[in-house]
Formats: C-alpha cells, sequence, structure tokens
C-alpha cells in the first residue's frame, strides 16, 4: 500500500487516482501510523511553503517524513513535496525554514525577458540520472521557485527555464521532482510506475 500525506494541501486526488490507474493500492492519510506502514510514501504539495510546513507539522507528519525516510523505503516528493525537504526557501521575507532532509535552498526564477513567472506548462528534462527518469522527457510543471541543492550528486535531473535548474533530486531512497508527474500523461505515468515498482 501506498499512502499519500494529507496535511490539507496538494493534488492528492491526482495522485491517487493515478496510481491506482496503474494498478497500485493507494491511500491518503493523515494518520501517522498508517503512513509509518507503507509500503511507499508520497508527499504532494502546491501553494506556499510555509504554510504547508507548518500544516505538516501541526499533524505530526514531520516527524512521519523524517521517520519514514530513515526505513530506507519508497519515499516520492512531489512539487512543493521537494522545496520541502530542502533546508529554506526565499519566499516570503526569506526566514522560512523547510525540513531540511536535503541540504540546500529553494530560490525564485529571476524575471528576466520573455520568461514567465510563474513557469506554467510542459518543459523536458535535460540532463538525467536516476533510473525512474527518462532525458527529453517533457512534463508539467507549475513553480516560481526551484530548488538549489548544496550536493551536485542530489540532482536527478535538469530543465532550462531561464537557467538550468534541478527538476528532480535523488538521495538513497528518496526521489522528489519538480514537476507533477500525476498531469503529465503516458510520461508522468511511467515515470510513477517505475518509482512505485519499488514499493512491492
Amino acid at each position: 500500500m501506498i499512502a499519500i500525506i494529507d496535511y490539507g494541501m496538494g493534488n492528492l486526488g491526482s495522485v491517487k487516482k493515478a496510481l491506482t490507474f496503474l494498478g497500485y493500492e493507494a491511500v491518503i492519510t493523515d494518520s501517522p501510523s498508517q503512513a509509518m506502514a507503507a509500503s511507499g510514501l508520497v508527499l504532494p504539495g502546491v501553494g506556499a511553503m510555509a504554510h504547508a510546513v507548518q500544516a505538516l507539522r501541526d499533524k505530526g507528519m514531520d516527524r512521519v517524513v523524517f521517520n519514514y525516510i530513515a526505513t530506507g523505503r519508497p519515499f516520492l516528493g512531489i512539487c512543493l513535496g521537494m522545496q520541502m525537504l530542502f533546508d529554506s526557501t526565499e519566499e516570503g521575507d526569506g526566514t522560512v525554514k523547510g525540513l531540511g532532509v536535503l541540504p540546500g535552498k529553494v530560490l525564485r526564477f529571476l524575471p528576466e525577458e520573455g520568461l514567465k513567472i510563474p513557469q506554467i506548462g510542459w518543459n523536458n528534462l535535460v540532463k538525467v540520472a536516476h533510473p525512474a527518469l527518462r532525458k527529453d522527457d517533457y512534463v508539467y510543471f507549475v513553480h516560481s521557485y526551484y530548488c538549489a541543492p548544496d550536493r551536485p550528486e542530489d540532482v536527478a535531473a535538469t530543465t532550462l527555464y531561464g537557467i538550468e535548474y534541478a527538476s528532480a533530486v535523488a538521495r538513497d531512497n528518496i526521489l522528489a521532482t519538480q514537476f507533477h508527474p500525476e498531469k503529465s500523461g503516458e510520461v508522468g505515468l511511467a515515470i510513477l510506475n517505475r518509482w512505485a515498482r519499488s514499493t512491492r
């Protein structure tokens, strides 16, 4: 069973629908015990990082993220769920702290001529260093901020949008994507399926 963390924010229904379509048992839960019992854990998210991190903490699900990752079982972060894994973000007054699972910061795209912020729409993966991902795959993004990992080896994929930035990160049992695989058509389903196979 794959658990999708419910902390009052995120594209929960679409993630569950995609995993169910692929033939996996998936549940949306805010129960720490149910999440810890899962064979795979998904942290989705949309919106502001400060509110999301606080909502996680209010439900005690921040500890679940730490403890679950420590078990070595497959963990997937999506969009804001990727950003929350890092130390801090430039959102708001720049003092917002993340979960600190991965070292690095979340930065805002700088406005450039012809560059619309947020990035909304399809873009491709330029460099890839994870078996669940494929070079040149087009996937769907909605974000104004991007992750800047301190460790180059944590970068699992890059994408060009004004700059070349980390559109996915990975370390040990962690995979996290800035893009939304659940909104990325057949390509996104294939990515989810390759990740979810490891939960069986």
